[in-house]
């Protein structure tokens, strides 16, 4: 019974590959993903198409590829295939991912020379978590047919700014004058034109550092606005709280269900959500905005409560900076209205990298660092900000660490159990240990919030509806 549960679990190299690599009389061997796998032999194949066709594009995954080197070499404006069209293809010879093998779709290829610079190369295998290994001279017969070039850019001449915050007012005001007409030097705060805060979440924002606001300070304030107090009271009727009884009205909503830190919170969250509009564009794969955000803050809240209560940082604070953790992705799409579809376009078609290189790349900055500015300028907590600014570095253990801290490990968490987009990174046991939880703890956790995955996704969708 053990053999034959281990053997189901361990992925295998699907028919339609190994017919295919046979034919070719390709060697090759099994490997199981780890993250000590260099990534620049391992081969990134997407597939890309315009009014011409499709083109089967691969480039080591220790570069980022340019769709506009592309367009300088191809003369062709390429964007990755159709999500729908692209599981169809997938579906039809039962794989779940695109092996880097242009027979498979019998479209041109165009591959980076620096790939052949590798003796041994890794290709995705179609099932997750199973690369194939074939020798250099091996590939070059898969490649018989292809087209080389140059049009990667290699990941280690693309630096984030990941931890010097003092220069992120700088760097924002330089990659939005490089993309404006102006060129004299402003205040960042005139550089952007950010829409001033909505009056109610000014009052919440004076509520949430008034040790003496009481839930009928909240209540006058949420009644005040008529969308805010049904979100409210369409929250605490969700079957995700199983509140006893009917909800009759916003005090009752907060008294018998949410509680006053709960709803100071979503109130918030939800009120700076409309001061900045969905985009329109988004990439492919992308988990919803608000999707993301509910998901994240729910995973946060979980992680807070198994927190030792010596160490346990606020709840509230902690659940807000997961409602907001992405919110510097509003802001990048708010700034640079003609730039965001190019992000977009180029996060689709390099999903093995995190955002943060795509967006360094494109405009020398991240949403991260212009996220963490707003929440600054907005007079938000310095918890808050730091969350935003430093939620991709595990290792960070500054001013605050806690709050980054929490959103990194439910990001990672998320992103373990396919949900969120970009690499799926490990969890550091550092990362644990300065939390205080066990990793068994943080999967539990997780495993709970999805098990409310549709209730979730009820929520998220009243936000959408704001």
């Amino acid at each position: 019974m053990t053999e034959v549960a281990l053997d189901t679990a361990t992925p295998h190299t699907p028919s339609v590959i190994q017919d295919m690599l046979g034919k070719l009389a390709i060697s090759y061997r099994e490997v199981l993903d780890h993250p000590h796998l260099n990534p620049a032999r391992k081969v990134q194949a997407v597939l890309l198409n315009d009014a011409v066709g499709a083109l089967m594009v691969l480039f080591p995954q220790s570069q980022l590829l340019d769709l506009n080197r592309l367009a300088e070499l191809t003369g062709r404006k390429l964007t990755a295939v159709p999500l729908d069209r692209m599981t169809r293809m997938l579906a039809k010879h039962d794989l779940k991912q695109l092996p880097g093998l242009p027979t498979l779709t019998s479209s041109p290829c165009l591959y980076d020379e620096r790939l052949l610079e590798e003796s041994e190369l890794l290709v995705n295998s179609g099932e997750p978590g199973l690369w194939l290994e074939i020798g250099r001279d091996d590939f070059r017969k898969v490649l018989s047919k292809a087209s080389a070039g140059n049009f990667g850019v290699v990941l280690t001449s693309i630096r984030p700014n990941l931890d010097r915050p003092g220069d992120d007012p700088k760097e924002i005001t330089q990659a939005v004058q490089a993309f404006t007409a102006r060129r004299i030097q402003q205040r960042l705060e005139a550089t952007i034109e950010i829409p001033p805060l909505a009056e109610t979440a000014q009052k919440i924002i004076k509520l949430r550092v008034d040790p003496n606001a009481t839930i009928d300070d909240i209540t006058g304030v949420v009644e005040t606005d008529p969308a805010l107090a049904a979100q409210v009271v369409s929250w605490a009727a969700s079957p995700y709280y199983a509140s006893p009884g009917k909800i009759r009205s916003v005090e009752d909503a907060i008294v018998r269900v949410l509680g006053f830190d709960l709803v100071i919170n979503l109130a918030l969250g939800l009120a700076l959500g409309k001061t900045l509009s969905l985009p329109k564009d988004q990439p492919q794969h992308a988990t919803p905005y608000w999707q993301q955000s509910i998901y994240t803050a729910a995973v946060i809240e979980g992680l807070t409560r198994a927190i030792p209560r010596a160490q346990r940082p606020e709840t509230g604070l902690t659940y807000l900076a997961g409602l907001l953790h992405n919110f510097g992705y509003l802001l990048l799409a708010h700034v640079f209205p003609p730039h965001f579809s190019l992000i977009c376009r180029h996060l689709e078609v390099n999903p093995h990298l995190c955002h943060s290189y795509v967006e360094q790349h494109l405009l020398g900055i991240t949403r991260e660092q212009i996220g963490a500015w707003l929440m600054r300028f907005w007079d938000m907590p310095d918890e808050l900000a730091n969350a935003l600014r430093f939620q991709h570095d595990p290792g960070y253990d500054g001013d605050y660490a806690q709050y980054p801290n929490l959103v990194c490990l439910a990001v990672r968490l998320l992103r373990s159990r396919g949900i969120g987009s970009g690499a799926d990174e490990g969890i550091p046991d550092e990362l644990l240990e300065r939390l205080g939880l066990s990793r068994e703890k943080a999967e539990d956790v997780v495993t709970k919030v999805l098990d409310a995955e549709v209730m979730l996704r009820e929520l998220a969708s009243q936000f959408n509806q704001h």
